[in-house]
Order: C-alpha cells, then structure tokens, then sequence
C-alpha cells in the first residue's frame, strides 16, 4: 500500500467516524482507535451539568429571598467619603439610636468631609433598625448609614 493510499484510509475511516478500526495487507497491519466516549459515560457527564445547573436554581431562589426581605427595609447611604459622627458634638446625645422612630426630613448624623460638617437627613418615615457604622468610622460614598424600616 502506498503512502498516499494510506492517508486516503486514515481520512475516509475518521471520517466515517468509527469507533475502531483494522486492517490487514501481507506484513502491513493497520490498527485505529478513536478516543470515543461510550454513551453511559456521556450520560455521567450530562447528568453533572445537570445537577450543577439545578443548585444554581437554588441559589438564585435564596437570594431571591434574600432581596425580597432587604426590600422590606429603607437605606439611608453616605452621599460623600467623609467620617461618620452620630452626635453635634464630642459628648453630647447620638442623634438616633437602634429602635428610635424617625421623621423624613430628621438629622440622623452627620459626615465631615474637607472640615466641612455635612447632616445626613432620613430620607423616609419609620424605625431605626441598624446602624452599621460606628461613630469616628470613614465611610465611602454610597455606604449604608442606616437601615429604616417603614
């Protein structure tokens, strides 16, 4: 068998695309194996990306649930990087406390940023259920000051 003949075979048999193959000629003896999966292999690997995709499935359910119950709550946000103080001054009453009732419109702290004094207002009507930042603490723009719940 010629060179040229042989590529020929190698070529037409990938293309039939068996599993394997042989041939034999006098002294030549050709064997091919293709590197193919057998079905029950296949169906192991499908049923992984199954799996995979349904705990995705879940996780977005929880933090559906996680999003659901935030949106029950109002954030009161930094509107500059500045430092957080929760009182006018050094000694005196914070403004509000965690479980205080609070007004649109009232001063819940305070962010000093390039020595300028800046009054946070509440931007709704409700409770004070958090406050995540503690007095002296820097925060950055769009940080959360408070959590309200309506």
């Amino acid at each position: 068998m010629e060179f040229e003949q042989l590529l020929k075979l190698i070529e037409k048999v990938s293309e039939a695309k068996l599993d394997r193959f042989s041939y034999r000629e006098g002294d030549l003896e050709l064997k091919m194996g293709m590197n193919a999966q057998k079905d029950y292999e296949r169906n192991i690997g499908t049923e992984e990306v199954s799996d995979a995709k349904v705990g995705e499935a879940e996780g977005t359910k929880k933090d559906f649930h996680k999003v659901s119950e935030e949106a029950q709550y109002n954030y009161v946000k930094s509107p500059l990087v500045g430092v957080f103080y929760e009182a006018p001054s050094e000694g005196a009453e914070p403004y509000v406390k965690t479980g205080d009732s609070v007004k649109k419109g009232q001063v819940l702290g305070i962010v000093e940023a390039m020595k300028l004094m800046n009054e946070i207002e509440c931007e709704y009507d409700g409770t004070v259920v958090e406050i995540p930042v503690q007095n002296g603490d820097t925060v950055e723009y769009g940080q959360t000051l408070f959590v309200i719940r309506p």
